[in-house]
Order: C-alpha cells, then sequence, then structure tokens
C-alpha cells in the first residue's frame, strides 16, 4: 500500500502531536486516522490532546503514546504554555475550531496541519482544502422543512395538509462522504494512507472483569443485551421512550435475555422509566446509567451481545469494540456519521421515509414524523437477527 506524498518533512521518529476532537462519538471516528498514522510512524511519540471528559477513551490505544487533558475551563493560553514542553514537530489539528488552531499556535509547534477555516488559517502552517467529495451537514430550516413535506405530498398525491408520513425520504448518499474520510484525509496529508479502517477501541479482560464483578453482572446466564435511550445532541436523535420500552419487552420475551440499560447522568430519568416499565424481575434488567466511569463503560459494551441505541457516542463505542449496533436514525445521517466501517453490513440502522430527513436539528420543529416512522416491530426484527 502506497502512502502519499506528506506535505512536511519529519524525522523517522517524529514528536507528533494530535488536537482531538471534543466529542465522544467524533473521537471514535477519529480512530482509523490515529492508526494510519502509527502505520506511516511506527516509532514516532504520538500524544493526544484531549478534553478531559474523554482522557479515558485512549487507555490501552496501540495509536496513542500519551494522553494531554485539558480543563473545560483551562484557558487557551495555559493549554499553549503546557504544550511547549512536548517538543513536538508537528500538530495534527481534527476540530474545525479557532480554538484548537491558536492552542498549538501559542505552543510554538514548528509544523501546524489542520483544515483551513475562518478566523483560524493563519495559526496554521497548512490549511487544507476541503476534500474532494466531503459533505458539510446542513441544518435544514423551518421553512425548508415544510417545503420538502409540500413537494413530496404533492409529488405523491397527498394534499399538502396531510398529516400521513410522507413516502420517499432524501436520497442516501455515498458511503465515501462519511467523517472518518475527512480525519483520514489530514492524517494522508503527513504521509499515511487514507484507505478507510473500521474505528477501533480497546480494552482489557481485567477491565471487563473488573466492571462486571463491581455491577454484578459476573453471574448472569442469560444473554446481555444493552440499551441506550439518550442522545447528548438533542430529543430530535432520540426514538421515542415509550417504543424503546415496548421493543425490550418484546424482544426479553422471544430471547429470555437480560438488558443493561446504559446513559450519562443526564439519561437517569428516561433510564429509570424504562427499569419501571420492564415487568420481569430485576435480576432481568440493570439500570446502570450515570453509574459508569469512561472505561467501565466500554467495558459492559463489549460484552453485549447487541446494543439498540439512538445516535450518539455509546454506539460508536460499542460499534469500535466489536459489539454490534441497531440504531433508529432520525434527524442525522448513518451515510455521514454512521458506527463502524460505511457500508458495514454488520449493524442494523434504520430509517424512515420522511423527505425533510435528514435535518440535523436538535430539536424537531413539526411532528417528529422521522423517528415516529420508524416501528417497533423493525427494531426487534433487526435485533434478533443479530441476536
Amino acid at each position: 500500500m502506497n502512502s502519499p506524498t506528506a506535505i512536511c518533512q519529519l524525522p523517522s521518529a517524529p514528536r507528533i502531536l494530535v488536537r482531538g476532537t471534543n466529542w465522544l462519538g467524533d473521537a471514535v471516528m477519529t480512530t482509523p486516522a490515529l492508526l494510519r498514522l502509527r502505520e506511516k510512524f511506527p516509532d514516532a511519540h504520538i500524544a493526544m490532546l484531549t478534553p478531559e471528559k474523554l482522557g479515558d477513551l485512549w487507555a490501552n490505544h496501540p495509536a496513542i503514546s500519551e494522553t494531554i487533558r485539558f480543563a473545560p475551563d483551562e484557558s487557551v493560553f495555559s493549554v499553549g504554555k503546557r504544550l511547549r514542553a512536548g517538543n513536538f514537530d508537528v500538530a495534527l489539528v481534527l476540530p474545525n475550531s479557532p480554538r484548537s488552531a491558536l492552542e498549538v499556535w501559542l505552543a510554538g509547534i514548528p509544523q501546524r496541519i489542520g483544515y483551513a477555516r475562518p478566523w483560524r488559517n493563519w495559526f496554521l502552517t497548512e490549511a487544507i482544502a476541503p476534500r474532494a467529495g466531503s459533505v458539510k451537514m446542513h441544518k435544514r430550516l423551518v421553512g425548508e422543512i415544510n417545503s420538502l413535506i409540500a413537494a413530496n405530498d404533492r409529488s405523491a398525491g397527498i394534499p399538502p395538509a396531510s398529516k400521513k408520513t410522507i413516502a420517499g425520504g432524501t436520497p442516501a448518499l455515498p458511503s465515501s462522504v462519511h467523517q472518518i474520510y475527512e480525519y483520514l484525509h489530514l492524517a494522508a496529508a503527513l504521509g499515511a494512507s487514507p484507505e478507510p479502517l473500521p474505528p477501533q477501541l480497546f480494552v482489557n479482560p481485567g477491565e471487563i472483569e473488573a466492571a462486571n464483578k463491581k455491577f454484578g453482572l459476573s453471574k448472569i446466564e442469560r444473554p446481555l443485551l444493552g440499551v441506550n435511550p439518550g442522545a447528548e445532541y438533542g430529543p430530535a436523535k432520540r426514538w421515542p421512550v415509550e417504543k424503546f420500552i415496548a421493543a425490550a419487552r418484546e424482544i426479553q420475551h422471544q430471547t429470555n435475555c437480560t438488558w443493561a440499560t446504559f446513559g450519562g447522568k443526564g439519561d437517569m430519568a428516561i433510564a429509570s422509566q424504562i427499569e419501571s416499565a420492564m415487568a420481569s424481575p430485576p435480576s432481568a434488567n440493570w439500570n446502570l446509567a450515570g453509574k459508569t466511569s469512561l472505561r467501565e463503560l466500554m467495558a459492559l459494551l463489549k460484552v453485549c451481545r447487541v446494543l439498540l441505541t439512538n445516535d450518539s457516542g455509546p454506539m460508536h463505542v460499542a460499534a469500535a469494540l466489536g459489539t454490534p449496533v441497531v440504531v433508529p436514525f432520525g434527524s442525522t445521517s448513518p451515510e455521514l456519521t454512521g458506527p463502524g466501517l460505511p457500508g458495514d453490513a454488520w449493524h442494523r440502522l434504520l430509517k424512515s421515509d420522511a423527505s425533510c430527513s435528514p435535518c440535523f436539528r436538535r430539536e424537531c420543529p413539526i411532528d417528529f414524523r422521522c423517528l415516529n416512522g420508524i416501528s417497533v416491530k423493525r427494531v426487534v426484527e433487526a435485533v434478533l437477527s443479530l441476536v
């Protein structure tokens, strides 16, 4: 496999700083680029500059030599000052924000590579033009959403005022638009291969054993399935909780499984709602929302047979650990940010035929038809096909 020509010269064992992304799912999607970077520079010292909340994600990861964390309230000047001690040869800036470029400029790193964006190009030594074929996520305005629905209703012979579920959603995009290619393209600027790999995370057997013991899952004899009903981005990405409950009940009826409910502290209320609604004995349902560390979450997702989840950070984590996922997609696009390797048949990514999807909005301004259009039956069948 031939690597592309690098745009800067580096020693054979360079000191590379990677400025990581700020969100869990995005961070997982950067792992193919990091693995390609390690492949290109097997003897490099690769340091990951990451928000404190994501620091543990990189433990045991073969692409990363060192993790440098910064707190939410730490100033850009403080971060830059700390980075100076690293004597890095080059910085690869994965986010598109002005702050991330300013941090590495303040650190005095001689070569600084990232995508060209307003208000930050001056801080980079190489501002990379957008990748050919890249697609930007466009948040649709309410007027645009209503126009799409009205046009689709007219083409289907349905009166525009009708509230029926519409048919013929937004055409699917090719797999080459997926976000992992954006990060691979940046790594290729250092001579790494741009060829895709599946996102990968790693936990060791000791972590799995400790998490199982801590939460009492080690004695479970039923198949263990996971459910993740939250999504930090907003309610437009969340399949209705009533449908989660109905699907979980039916799957449990057919498989005699144990459900583990995952989520952050903000998901505790909805997880408790699921726990209360399940009619089976407590031993068949474990509410772990808000109780796990990131590493414990990773260990437990690793041992689940399948994860039923919204489009979320845990969705990406589970897939990167080798656990198949079933995902109802609403306001977002699996072609752009789906789990695993684009086009991978290992997972079940479900969409309705809503013509306004994906809108990329945090909240639905109309009737939530994208996720309401995904039936419990479809989800149950998808989970059972993997179990």
